[in-house]
């Protein structure tokens, strides 16, 4: 049976196949192509099946997020499907599932890699989304460390001192890392993004109850319900909420937005900076 015949489609990429990103695409998805980017194989085949028995026209990658070629690759192969008018990017790892050299190549270079590559086949309209976090303000970067970040290429931001002297252990890794994800959303919508004619933004998410969540929560949970209990929503978030944000990011309402970063936290870096709540980051 035939579900669609349109055969022109605008095209969805999603790099880290989880439930967060997916969340996003299915608010975004309805009569456009999705390509679907992932390590695992399995991970694939069970999130393309789902979508599929959803009544979505999906394809998969196989994507290391790790390697510039196949980050590429995978970029390429969404230009050849169609417009790309849609690119997420949800791929990391964190601090408790990595150590902190994995975490900067993965979610600070790997996303550096996505951003170069999805800038050069974007479609004129389109918008890109990376999903960063509430801890990329949880640690103050000095101006003159951002503008270093933001002057160097994807390759060359392991070697910023800053970096390399701060990020010791996960914690601190995953941090930076988030934080730099903002800075390449910006960097990106004012240059090589730009070029394109296309929009590009992060979305920071606080406690957000995904699977993987659980290994977080099983690793510090201490840490955990103290951010919780001190955040004015009082409550954990969930991936609806976070789809809900990012479709707005994505859509034509969100036409004059670009280059900025939604904190979605219930809270918890506004009691932060205001005193109410601390958290110790070394």
């Amino acid at each position: 049976m035939i579900f669609d015949r349109n055969e022109k489609k605008d095209v969805i990429a999603l790099l880290g196949a989880g439930s967060m990103g997916t969340a996003i695409v299915r608010r975004i998805a309805a009569g456009r192509k999705i390509l679907l980017g992932d390590i695992s194989a399995e991970n694939l085949e069970k999130v393309s099946t789902d979508f599929r028995y959803s009544g979505y026209d999906v394809e998969t990658m196989i994507v290391n997020a790790l390697e510039k070629d196949s980050i590429e690759a995978f970029a390429q192969k969404a230009a050849a499907l169609g417009d790309v008018m849609y690119f997420i990017d949800t791929a990391g790892a964190s601090p408790n599932q990595a150590s902190p050299e994995q975490i900067l190549n993965l979610d600070m270079v790997g996303t550096g890699y996505a951003v170069d590559a999805f800038g050069k086949v974007m479609a004129r309209g389109g918008a890109g989304l990376l999903i960063s976090s509430q801890t990329g303000y949880m640690m103050p970067i000095p101006f003159d460390v951002e503008s270093q970040i933001l002057a160097a290429s994807t390759e060359e931001l392991m070697d910023i001192p800053f970096i390399k002297e701060t990020a010791t252990n996960s914690g601190a890794a995953y941090i930076i890392a988030k934080r730099v994800n903002q800075l390449q959303a910006l960097k990106a919508a004012a240059t090589t993004w730009k070029e394109r004619r296309a929009r590009i933004n992060s979305l920071s998410p606080g406690i957000i109850v995904t699977p993987l969540a659980y290994d977080e929560f099983a690793a510090a949970g201490d840490n955990y319900q103290a951010m919780i209990d001190a955040s004015a929503a009082m409550r954990t978030g969930t991936i609806d909420e976070i789809a809900e944000a990012g479709a707005f990011l994505l859509g034509e309402h969100a036409g004059f937005i670009n280059g900025t970063d939604l904190l979605i936290d219930g809270g918890t870096i506004a009691s932060m900076r205001s005193g109410v709540y601390s958290i110790n980051v070394q």
